[in-house]
């Protein structure tokens, strides 16, 4: 009984997301090659998230190239970057940890997104064979996104019979811990040098407990001890 659990985070956690997004920018990219002719999509909206965009970025390429009204033409782009399949891997530590903690503790991924582009995430990173629960928050609605608590409710009520402990480990202080962190877990920020949230701060009083570099670092500072973890 007296065992963790322990959930990650998917997205600069396990995996670099900005990996991700230029996967996706380069398919949605060969789709506007191939069906309306635009040879260099995917470079440009690439230069746009590197300037710090986020959320038009297509909408902005378009505008570039004198076709900002076709909203259609947008909707065809997303699904192609939504629906591709992603070239990515587990970052070294990641898949270090991840497999160092196998069989010790139960393992869960909390990961927030559209359900078949978080799927696709998980079988491109091979996470089917190291991971024993996977939560998809948007399969309840969006609305049960973090921070809100149900993804974390459901996990401890699931595993309270089998575990003492509760550690959840990501990467954005804004989304990623108040919930956890209000029901008692333990909470570890990773903070990647190349993670989009890097630099950023969440609300007062609902930063990690913990903050490391990478995940190997999470094992060598807390799991020798982790038993002495008492939740504030």
């Amino acid at each position: 009984m007296n065992r963790p659990f322990v959930a990650f985070d998917l997205d600069d956690t396990l995996y670099l997301e900005r990996d991700y997004v230029r996967s996706g920018f380069e398919a949605a990219g060969e789709w506007a090659k191939e069906r309306v002719g635009i040879a260099d999509f995917s470079q440009r909206a690439w230069r746009w998230f590197e300037q710090g965009r986020r959320g038009d970025i297509f909408n902005q390429v378009l505008a570039e190239i004198g076709r900002n009204h076709d909203d259609s033409l947008v909707d065809e782009l997303v699904q192609a970057y939504r629906t591709h399949k992603p070239r990515i891997a587990l970052l070294a530590d990641a898949g270090a940890c991840l497999r160092l903690l196998r069989g010790k503790a139960p393992l869960a991924i909390v990961t927030d997104g559209p359900v078949s582009s978080q799927r696709a995430k998980i079988e491109a990173l091979g996470l089917e064979r190291l991971i024993d629960e996977f939560v998809f928050t948007h399969a309840w609605g969006p609305e049960f996104a973090k921070p809100h608590p149900r993804a974390f409710q459901f996990l401890q009520t699931r595993w309270a019979s089998t575990c003492s402990r509760f550690v959840y480990v990501g990467d954005n202080p804004v989304k990623d811990f108040p919930a956890p962190r209000a029901l008692g877990w333990m909470t570890v920020r990773v903070r990647r040098p190349d993670g989009l949230y890097y630099s950023v701060r969440g609300p007062d009083g609902t930063a990690a407990h913990l903050e490391v570099n990478d995940l190997l670092e999470f094992l060598d500072a807390l799991w020798p001890r982790w038993h002495r973890f008492q939740p504030e």
